[in-house]
């Protein structure tokens, strides 16, 4: 028994091999899909500030689910230019060029708030946030060009973006609910590495969620490689930054949790990311929480409309507010919306 089960799961291990030899060769066949295959390799860590993805792809997808998938990565790329420009600023100390910002849909937004975050005293913590920054900018880079490939007149401009740290800023915003901001209600992501830390923590948790929950929607193989590709970037970066803040003590971990907390509940029932640390009754710290997911070990997901709740502030329908102050860019409307947040089960696997 024992060897006819071996047996087996070798020839579905060749199976599946050859499944993907069968994809590779197809895929070289086609210029448009190789080309995003190609696009794929662009989005890993690089020391080159702007990577460009080569060879650019030939446009030839058509169809009502091609154009529902590249609505799905139009919102991905507001949210790539959110953690690029948030990152090459505080980390590179310069915003993307204007060649990686413009397009065709929606209006042309600037950058509010945003400097340098000084890494003198922490290099290894500077090396980490260096390399996240390349792969943020390289994913901004992938996604233009896959969007591109399908039709030019697709790739959206970018939306006006609020990172600033002053009371009235989208971070403090956050901070505030979350009852972590400062006196006089700022929160400067740049001020220290705790901040930056922290406003990153922010960041990606919402990211990994967003792929997550956005993946059973692509109907394209092609364009789900590609989104899966920047999900398991952006869960790298989510548990490192998770991570670097749990080592960084009690103080640090809590201020996470509380963060996590507020997160939460712009998006309705449900636990979405979990706080970076276990807690009991008295609030006292007895563990990490590294790993945010379901009974499953699944990671959780969010819908559009929980998405647009985080990033905006906001907690009703409507367009724009928080990070995005007039909205995100979208050449379908519907997905530009926030929506009123309902709870969302975790998905029970069945035996089979």
């Amino acid at each position: 028994m024992i060897k006819d089960s071996v047996f087996a799961a070798i020839e579905v291990a060749n199976q599946q091999r050859a499944a993907r030899r069968r994809f590779i060769k197809l895929a070289a066949g086609s210029t448009a899909v190789a080309g995003s295959l190609a696009l794929l390799s662009a989005c890993g860590g690089s020391d080159d500030p702007s990577p460009t993805p080569t060879p650019t792809p030939t446009p030839t997808a058509s169809g009502t689910g091609v154009a529902s998938d590249i609505a799905i990565l139009q919102l991905a790329l507001n949210l790539e230019y959110l953690e690029a420009q948030f990152y090459s600023i505080a980390v590179l100390g310069r915003a993307l060029p204007e060649s990686s910002l413009t397009g065709s849909v929606g209006t042309r937004g600037n950058v509010t708030g945003g400097r340098q975050v000084n890494f003198a005293g922490e290099p290894i913590i500077g090396q980490f946030a260096r390399e996240i920054a390349n792969d943020e900018i390289a994913h901004v880079n992938a996604l233009r060009s896959v969007i591109s490939a399908a039709d030019p007149a697709l790739v959206i401009n970018q939306p006006a973006i609020n990172i600033d740290g002053s009371a009235t800023g989208a971070f403090a915003k956050a901070a505030q609910a979350a009852g972590i901001a400062n006196a006089d209600g700022t929160f400067d992501p740049y001020a220290s590495v705790d901040n930056f830390l922290l406003a990153a923590f922010l960041f990606e948790d919402v990211g990994v969620s967003a792929y997550k929950g956005a993946s059973p929607l692509i109907t394209s193989a092609v364009y789900l490689e590609a989104a899966a590709g920047i999900l398991a970037a952006e869960a790298y970066h989510a548990g490192l930054i998770r991570n670097e803040i749990y080592l960084r003590g009690n103080d640090a971990r809590l201020k996470a949790n509380k963060l996590a907390d507020a997160r939460d509940t712009l998006d309705g029932p449900g636990v979405r990311d979990g706080r970076l640390a276990t807690v009991d009754a008295t609030g006292a710290v007895t563990g990490p929480n590294l790993t945010p997911a379901d009974s499953n070990g699944l990671a959780y997901s969010r819908s559009t409309g929980q998405v647009h709740n985080v990033v905006y502030l906001r907690t009703d329908a409507g367009i724009g507010g928080g990070f995005f102050p007039a909205g995100t860019n979208n050449s379908l409307e519907s997905l530009r919306t926030s929506a009123t947040p309902t709870a969302t089960p975790s998905p029970t696997p069945t035996a089979t």
